[in-house]
């Protein structure tokens, strides 16, 4: 039996981390949170995962003092699905964001986040702590879905998918950069505003002597591909680009720039934490959106941002909390969903009773118990595609015609329950991360099994979820 959702889940205590946690009351303790993502950063692109084109010292030393994580996923494969599951602890469709939502006039910008949905941020602030969002929200573009009407009390960044890092103009031709829910003309580079927030947010919470959560959603290395010293892509007088961002050699030399500046960003933070000595009661995580687009690199991953391939969605991710978390690698299968629950379950908070999160504690992986787990069971959705994990063994599953691919990564044939046709890869990550061998043929009552589990999982989701509003004319 799989069971898609768990109630009660963090009423468990653990005791290593129990000196450090506070009861829920209207003073609490702590600790503090600081939740890092980058925009499309690939599996490949930390000098700690194997990278050697972009420098992430402070990154590293995050990776060399903390927790590595090798098999920690996103929630989806493109953006704004993937921060809906951040966000909530739970699957993206339920909460009617299955995919991008886009800046155009003529497209889905009218949809959201629904205020009915539960953020973490949420639960926190109603037990007294401080938070803030600094950088890309892109759950939203109109006022009522502003991170402020999310648990946020501050927010310092942009709502689209992408500006341009120095005017903040969007790809549909908006200005769009905020201050709560106002629009605010700020100059700077996107990346280096989005760490002055942060860390004036970090001593403001410090000078309060109150237990903040601080979500820091990067815009780097998301295109368009500019370092600090290129010139605007888009302007406000002249419509369309003004030169192309994604010429090759621009773009490698401009996205490892980006990661670097993002990188340094991160290492302030580390300094402000440490210079207000917060850093023994704080947790510090970051991880990536989803996987990387042309510049970046997925490493030895196939797929890349917008496919269901392990490119499209492992992720790196480093937890650092230096004093409680002693340095490693974590090898368990992890996700976005599991920010949420982790969270809360830190902070002897309850998740709220009809919003029941997909997603799991990872203070057992933080506390690095060794003991055995049962297989864990992941799924991911996109489009007209569908992949589902089972410990070692991946599926994924193509509804209309296979995408096209190199031979040696065939799709199989396979009868759909619904009795027409689907195309269908089974990978075993433990021998193949790289999905190199599709096992279909070879074990099809594996392929029957799991694709019954996918099927039941999409009903699922399916049944109640959130509906986004129809366009007003």
């Amino acid at each position: 039996m799989v069971v898609f959702c768990s109630r009660g889940l963090l009423a468990l205590t653990f005791l290593p981390f129990t000196a450090f946690l506070h009861v829920a009351n209207a003073e609490p303790s702590g600790p503090n949170f600081v939740v890092i993502m980058a925009d499309d950063m690939g599996y490949g692109d930390l000098g700690c995962y194997g990278g050697q084109s972009c420098r992430t010292p402070h990154l590293d030393r995050m990776a060399a003092d903390g927790l590595r994580f090798t098999d920690f996923h996103s929630s989806g494969c493109v953006c704004s699905p993937t921060r809906a599951g951040l966000l909530t602890g739970r699957y993206q469709q339920r909460a009617g964001v299955d995919g991008v939502i886009y800046a155009a006039l003529n497209r889905n910008r009218h949809h959201g986040l629904q205020r009915d949905e539960v953020t973490f941020t949420e639960i926190l602030r109603q037990a007294g702590y401080m938070t803030g969002i600094a950088g890309k929200w892109h759950l939203g573009y109109e006022s009522q879905y502003n991170p402020i009407h999310h648990g946020f009390d501050e927010f310092h960044g942009y709502v689209s998918g992408n500006v341009d890092f120095h005017t903040h103009i969007d790809g549909a031709g908006f200005f769009d950069w905020w201050h709560q829910d106002n629009r605010v003309r700020e100059e700077g580079y996107s990346t280096h505003l989005i760490t002055k927030h942060a860390c004036a947010f970090i001593e403001r919470a410090a000078e309060l002597q109150k237990p903040f959560c601080l979500y820091v959603a990067h815009e780097a290395p998301h295109d368009p591909y500019q370092g600090p010293g290129d010139p605007p892509v888009r302007l406000p007088d002249k419509p369309g680009l003004q030169y192309n961002h994604r010429e090759p050699a621009h773009a490698a030399r401009a996205y490892a720039e980006m990661v670097h500046e993002m990188d340094d960003g991160v290492g302030r933070i580390l300094e402000t934490l440490e210079q207000k000595n917060l850093v023994a009661n704080t947790l510090v995580l970051f991880f990536s959106d989803n996987g990387a687009t042309g510049p970046g690199s997925c490493g030895s991953l196939y797929g890349m941002k917008g496919t269901l391939w392990e490119g499209g969605h492992r992720v790196p991710a480093i937890a650092w909390w230096p004093g409680r978390i002693r340095p490693g690698v974590c090898k368990k299968l992890t996700c976005t969903l599991d920010v949420m629950p982790t969270l809360l379950d830190l902070a002897e908070l309850e998740p709220q009773a009809d919003s029941p999160m997909d997603g799991k504690s990872l203070v057992r992986q933080l506390e690095r118990r060794d003991d055995q787990e049962k297989s864990r069971i992941l799924f991911w959705q996109y489009q007209k595609s569908a992949s589902m994990r089972a410990g070692q063994w991946k599926l994924i599953v193509n509804g209309a015609s296979p995408p096209r691919t190199p031979q040696k990564r065939p799709w199989i044939r396979f009868e759909r329950l619904l009795d027409n046709r689907y195309s269908v890869a089974l990978f075993d990550l433990s021998a193949d991360p790289g999905e190199r061998r599709n096992l279909a043929a070879t074990l099809p009552e594996r392929v029957r099994s799991m694709t019954m589990t996918l099927e039941a999982w999409q009903r699922d989701v399916n049944t109640g979820a959130t509906a986004q509003p129809e366009k007003q004319e």
